[in-house]
């Protein structure tokens, strides 16, 4: 058996692959245990019998008829209200077929406004969102808006908040009260920490990962909101295999699996979940040969995959599925078969990367969402999870240790436009930001009279690169294409818009100039970034309060860009 670092998939000798892939969100069909829900949920036919035996008694007392049969009526009509209002939450538990959940990710050299980026999320029907970090203004914007949150405690502050209850109860203080009860953000979990247990940190988030979350749930319990905010863990695939390819035989990964059971056990009795991100995507990164009709949802009437797993009765047609069972196949067998499982990233990136373009990400995405949409779920699993996409915006201040691709997981584009035509409930399209104000429509590109082999080229490309994105110039991706002159003008663009178009930002050694035609060309995009001092919703300027925020959220890129053009003017005057 191999077992692939980062794709975490399976491949047996004497059995198909079975894909336990890293990275995933589900939609949200379990009961919330901070709901109310009777320990012995009424049945309409006991009520029925109870009240028709009292008013049969009332009659033998009160002389007047038709008194009676308005008491009974009403009392009928009473009795089925309050079995209703008591069993919603049982009876009902799945979540409305038109609500989504999407992860929000901040890392962005022009972040998207808080307030647009919220209405986005409210105009196309997402009704949950995670953030990764406790971001000010993403969770100022987030208050009052009718959408619930999951809140991240990141991995570096995890050995803190394990080694002293104090610390954790001035986290969550800070992080989660704060927001609650000044700004109104209706947040329902704290994920602690971010995949600790991914096999690449070689064990070092392991011993604060348990003791953290019991810290926080403390600190969250003695604040009065551990009925309103739960705690979850967002794990990676790779803490979960399977010896024979089957998701049967599912079982945690033996060097982890006592954490593994002491943590489930810990979420599951303080009315937590259990959240992992799935990502079919990075099995077919990391392995060639890796079946690529297995990675996306089957087409309704398509016939299933030649990689499709046959387990005892059941056919696992696609990576998700068998994942995910893996997953609850591993808890059953440890007697915590009962615990939620969320889905927390799952997703297909756009660029970077020869399988990451607009076709793949739209085949994927528009069948995970008819699968939400319909509410349909796993073998094991029937109703669906909740399941947070990956990503609602592209950010292009991401680390690309993972892949180029890292900064294009986004539904969205950078700027809330639509990728590409998405189907949501009723057949209804995705529909873009509203309210986005841009830089000038000028763009830094070579100069016409320059050659595409001068040698101070390559410097002051590199140059460029290092301080903004030029992931899509890779190979196979959206501006791998380039001719030689085009792929510097890219290069240069990048650079002078990051910089917020300062002039100073397009003098590469006289090599370059500010044009008002757009070079755009084929799949490949020269961008206009967002003006994040300018923006509107109603027709209104942004407050003071706003402006002050958002120069706050950019003042340690801008910090980063002076230095670089500094740097840049030096390059110039040597």
């Amino acid at each position: 058996m191999l077992s692939l670092l980062g794709a975490n998939t399976i491949w047996s000798a004497t059995a198909p692959p079975v894909p336990t892939f890293p990275r995933f969100r589900p939609p949200t069909l379990y009961l919330r245990r901070h709901q109310f829900r009777p320990a012995n949920p009424p049945v309409a036919g006991a009520h029925n019998i109870q009240t028709n035996a009292a008013l049969r008694s009332a009659a033998r007392t009160v002389v007047c008829r038709p008194v009676i049969n308005k008491m009974a009526a009403a009392l009928r009509a009473l009795a089925v209200l309050l079995w209703v209002a008591a069993a919603y939450p049982v009876v009902f538990r799945a979540r409305p077929v038109q609500a989504l959940a999407a992860n929000w990710g901040t890392r962005a050299l022009h972040p998207l406004p808080g307030d647009i980026t919220v209405r986005l999320l409210r105009d196309n029907g997402f009704d949950k969102v995670k953030l990764f970090e406790p971001d000010p203004n993403a969770l100022r914007a987030l208050g009052h808006s009718g959408i619930q949150v999951m809140l991240g405690l990141p991995n570096e502050v995890l050995a803190s908040v394990a080694a002293s209850v104090n610390a954790a109860e001035q986290w969550v203080i800070q992080n989660v009260s704060t927001y609650v009860s000044k700004y109104g953000v209706d947040i329902r979990y704290v994920a602690v920490g971010n995949e600790p247990f991914l096999k690449s940190y070689k064990g070092k988030f392991e011993a604060a990962t348990l003791p953290a979350v019991q810290n926080v749930q403390a600190a969250l319990v003695k604040a009065g909101l551990a009925r309103q905010v739960h705690v979850t863990v967002p794990i990676n695939a790779d803490v979960y295999e399977s010896g024979d390819g089957r998701p049967s035989s599912g079982d945690f990964r033996p060097d982890i699996a006592g954490l593994m059971v002491s943590l489930v056990r810990f979420l599951l009795d303080s009315g937590g979940v259990l959240t992992i991100n799935i990502y079919p995507f990075l099995s077919l990164y990391a392995d060639p040969n890796f079946p690529v009709d297995y990675a996306y949802f089957p087409s309704p009437g398509a016939p299933p995959s030649q990689a499709s797993v046959q387990d005892g009765g059941v056919l696992y047609t696609n990576a998700f599925d068998a994942n995910y069972d893996t997953l609850i196949a591993a808890l059953e067998k440890h007697g915590l078969g009962a615990i939620p499982v969320v889905v927390g990233e799952i997703g297909w990136p756009t660029d970077g990367d020869k399988n990451a373009n607009v076709a793949n990400a739209q085949r994927f995405n528009q069948g995970l969402f008819d699968r939400i949409v319909a509410g349909k779920g796993t073998p094991r699993r029937p109703r669906m999870p909740d399941v947070y996409v990956f990503a609602l915006l592209d950010e292009d201040n991401k680390s690309v240790d993972p892949g180029n691709f890292e900064r294009h997981w986004g539904v969205f584009n950078y700027d809330g436009s639509p990728k590409y035509p998405l189907r949501l409930a009723n057949g209804r399209a995705i529909v873009p930001a509203k309210g986005v104000r841009y830089l000038s429509k000028q763009w830094c590109v070579l100069r016409p009279d320059a050659s595409a082999t001068n040698p101070a080229i390559a410097g002051a490309v590199g140059y460029a690169c290092e301080y903004s994105d030029c992931t899509s110039l890779g190979a196979g991706s959206s501006c791998g294409n380039l001719d030689a002159r085009a792929n510097v003008s890219y290069a240069f663009n990048q650079f002078f818009q990051a910089a917020n178009q300062q002039k100073a930002a397009c003098n590469f050694n006289n090599l370059s100039v500010i044009t008002t035609t757009n070079p755009s060309q084929g799949t490949c995009r020269f961008e206009i970034m967002i003006d994040t001092g300018r923006h509107e919703l109603t027709g209104k300027s942004p407050s003071p309060a706003t402006r002050v925020a958002l120069a706050s959220s950019s003042s340690s890129w801008s910090a980063v860009l002076l230095l670089a053009l500094v740097g840049l003017t030096t390059l110039v005057a040597w």
